[in-house]
């Protein structure tokens, strides 16, 4: 009797640690962290950096994969006439020093992903104030860091190992429990017969039709109807509907591809709740992606496209399923929407 409970709660315990991990994102004073459904987290600060930022990824499990990275200025652009950062970086007004035989450096971009480098960073920067610059106006200030270092220890279930950031403890790393298995969606028929000049004429007209008889604002000159081949029987429909300052909201139909024409409206469903509440997505700057056979929506938070909500989904046959959701809340010129964190991921 004394075994089955034991093995019981080792079952449960394995329930609970490994086959769980919620999305989450949260802001710690000038710093933001994002898990996703892999237990796979990053940190940057946020604010008026001024283009100097330090991000930190870990994945979950025992071993030690994480990056550290500081750059100024992101992978796409940079201060080119700023001169290299690593002999010119101040912690609290002070040299930082830091062994560059462990880190990949060029003049604007410094990275490592070796565990020790990266703690004896750690060790020296999260009870500091701030990292500025001798030269120019870089400013990474580090207040909110060690919160967002004990939420990813938290989220991955290392307070008390060996492999903690923060409550480091004597439980060795196999105590951390793994990521989840990756969820999948499956492609079916990844290359559909395309569509006839027939049908696609056939379906541009009924899509015409559609969206005017739809309770739609958008100026009728810019009421574009896209039509694309999902399968042998069955067509995507998208059509604007409405719009905003940059952003154009799309109604979207799975429809069949011969006369007479049976419609059914698209209507996509988070499987997770974001930091919004709400599981309902709006088709926001809707695209569909023929080599990946895959739907995107695009919500941009403002007009240059620096923060906002990516998706990507995909047709299991009846529905499409969500594969990719990334979302950058913090509006400080730093991440293009295809480096934006991410929330969900599957195969």
């Amino acid at each position: 009797m004394f075994l089955r409970k034991e093995l019981l709660f080792l079952f449960l315990f394995f329930i609970a640690n490994s086959v769980f991990a919620a999305a989450a994102q949260k802001s710690f004073s000038d710093w933001q962290v994002t898990c996703n459904n892999q237990n796979f987290c990053s940190a940057r600060n946020t604010g008026l950096h001024h283009g100097l930022v330090m991000t930190l990824t870990r994945s979950a499990g025992a071993h030690t994969d994480a990056t550290l990275r500081i750059d100024l200025g992101n992978l796409t652009t940079t201060e080119l006439q700023a001169p290299p950062i690593a002999p010119q970086m101040l912690l609290d007004g002070e040299p930082l020093v830091l062994d560059l035989t462990k880190w990949q450096v060029t003049p604007h971009h410094l990275k490592t992903d070796d565990a020790d480098a990266i703690n004896g960073y750690l060790d020296k920067v999260a009870n500091a104030d701030a990292i500025t610059l001798k030269q120019g106006k870089g400013n990474l200030s580090l207040s909110g860091l060690k919160a967002s270092l004990l939420f990813i220890d938290s989220q991955q279930q290392r307070v008390g190992s060996e492999t903690a950031w923060v409550k480091k403890g004597a439980d060795p790393p196999l105590s951390v429990p793994p990521a989840p298995a990756l969820k999948a969606v499956k492609l079916t028929n990844p290359t559909p017969t395309p569509l006839t000049q027939l049908e696609l004429s056939d379906l541009m007209d009924y899509g015409t039709w559609r969206v005017n008889n739809s309770q739609c604002s958008l100026d009728p000159a810019r009421r574009e109807v896209r039509v694309f081949a999902l399968s042998d029987d069955k067509a995507l429909l998208m059509v604007g509907c409405e719009a905003g300052a940059y952003n154009i909201v799309d109604l979207a139909w799975i429809v069949s591809r011969q006369k007479p024409f049976a419609a059914r409206q698209i209507r996509l469903k988070l499987p997770f709740t974001p930091g919004s509440g709400n599981t309902d997505l709006e088709l926001m700057n809707t695209g569909y992606d023929e080599n990946n056979k895959e739907l995107t929506t695009l919500a941009k938070g403002r007009g240059i496209g620096d923060c906002g909500v990516a998706t990507r989904w995909r047709f299991d046959g009846q529905r499409f399923r969500l594969v990719r959701y990334a979302e950058e809340p913090s509006c400080d010129e730093w991440n293009g929407s295809a480096s934006w964190p991410t929330l969900w991921v599957t195969n």
